[in-house]
């Protein structure tokens, strides 16, 4: 076992192959996506079904950012309560933005199946569960919501959250059965894959370094010197935005989240999500758990990863499954990695147009698996010539967070506090 193993499970257990394609030479396309993610493989998948000559630029190796290293649940809606979204953005708006986000889940798992995706897809639901009283209360007000919707939600008590969850711990749960979980790097590689069989285009190891529009068409110059011409650009780096397009990276706040794989544990974790949903719970520094295939627990939390699978991360995830199971005994752990979330200080996402013909949507704020497939389908029928009223929310011009770099510290201060108090 790697001790200093930092990259993310799934690239090691995924089942659906890899692809690596460099970019040969100079080229020409209609859509040019910088970003090999959900966002970006979404957009040249529909873009090439609907005609698109779409080209694909990923600076690493596909989902070798955020969407490698998401959790994998399959959530339908955002960060907050529908009744939230309408105050937001309006009735009309909102309901609409959370209707389409509620049939999400289903086009995703409807993407895999059409697809043959090797991604160890499971559609038993997602439970939000409640670390205290105030977060069932919490729970009760988003089941109204969506029930109102007429969503398939289930508020649970603390007995039945317990024997679904496998501890006593929590006060109650939502369960919310469009939900489910997935491999999260072999759903980018499908998607990939997908993309690539209806005529798109996707080369990795291709980090743009240069964008500008110039003679009517935008130019991107790669790290190796190779330009590739575009008519339209879709810069779908969502938490990995750089400064390539200057300002773009601060239009969010950075929240960084670990993650850490056990060991496979077979049948002494049998009673631990038996149903295989995942979990996260209400409290302020959310916490995450599920299982995969081979029967790894998979915990993690908001912070930065501290020392690896040697030092305080690993400390803390010990520490709080010997908290929530008793009985499981101690584990080892085989990996441990951290990504970046990009959050928004109203919670919702964005898509900006920041000139002629270049878009970035942006701002996913923790739910990048269906957010980044439902932006970069809208994003392909805009750019087949749909009409803008069509998306999920109104393009808008991007405007910088304030206090953004004090905020950022602040939360990683706060995140490493927890960390610390919770893995004495």
């Amino acid at each position: 076992m790697d001790k200093g193993d930092t990259l993310p499970i799934w690239q090691r257990s995924s089942d659906e192959p890899g692809i690596v394609s460099p970019l040969q030479g100079d080229g020409r396309c209609d859509v040019a996506i910088i970003g090999g993610g959900y966002t970006g493989l979404s957009t040249a998948l529909h873009g090439a079904e609907m005609g698109l000559d779409c080209h694909v630029l990923e600076a690493g190796s596909i989902g070798a950012g955020g969407s490698g290293r998401n959790v994998g649940y399959v959530n339908a809606g955002l960060w907050l309560p529908p009744q939230d979204v309408y105050a937001r953005l309006g009735e009309d708006l909102g309901r609409r933005l959370v209707t389409r986000l509620g049939a999400m889940p289903d086009y995703v798992f409807s993407l895999v199946d059409r697809h043959r995706m090797q991604c160890d897809a499971q559609r038993n639901g997602t439970l939000h569960a409640a670390h205290a009283p105030s977060g069932q209360r919490n729970l009760k007000r988003r089941a109204e919501g969506w029930q109102a919707l007429g969503a398939p939600v289930e508020l649970l008590g603390p007995d039945a959250a317990a024997e679904m969850i496998g501890t006593r711990r929590f006060h109650g749960a939502l369960w919310d059965h469009r939900a489910g979980v997935l491999d999260p790097v072999g759903y980018a590689r499908g998607l990939a894959r997908a993309a690539i069989a209806a005529g798109a285009r996707v080369s990795t190891g291709a980090r743009v370094t240069a964008l500008r529009r110039e003679d009517g068409l935008w130019q991107l110059r790669t790290a190796e010197g190779a330009l590739l011409r575009a008519q339209k650009v879709v810069l779908a780096t969502n938490a990995y935005s750089d400064d390539l397009w200057p300002g773009l990276g601060r239009t969010f706040t950075p929240i960084q989240f670990f993650q850490l794989a056990t060991v496979p544990l077979g049948a002494r974790a049998a009673h631990i999500l038996p149903g295989g949903q995942g979990v996260w719970d209400t409290a302020p520094v959310m916490f995450v758990l599920r299982r995969d295939a081979a029967g790894r627990l998979i915990i993690g939390s908001m912070g930065a990863l501290y020392g690896g699978m040697e030092g305080l991360s690993r400390r803390w995830a010990a520490r709080q499954l010997r908290r929530l199971f008793p009985d499981l005994g101690p584990v080892d752990f085989e990996s441990a990695w951290q990504g970046q979330i990009a959050m928004t200080p109203d919670h919702v996402f964005r898509i900006h147009r920041l000139d002629e013909g270049l878009y970035a949507p942006i701002g996913y704020n923790g739910r990048g698996i269906t957010t980044g497939t439902m932006f970069g389908q809208a994003l392909a029928e805009l750019l087949s010539g749909g009409d803008a009223a069509a998306l999920p929310v109104p393009v808008s011009a991007p405007k910088p967070v304030v206090l953004r770099g004090a905020m950022a510290g602040f939360y990683q201060s706060a995140f490493a506090a927890m960390q610390i108090l919770r893995s004495l």
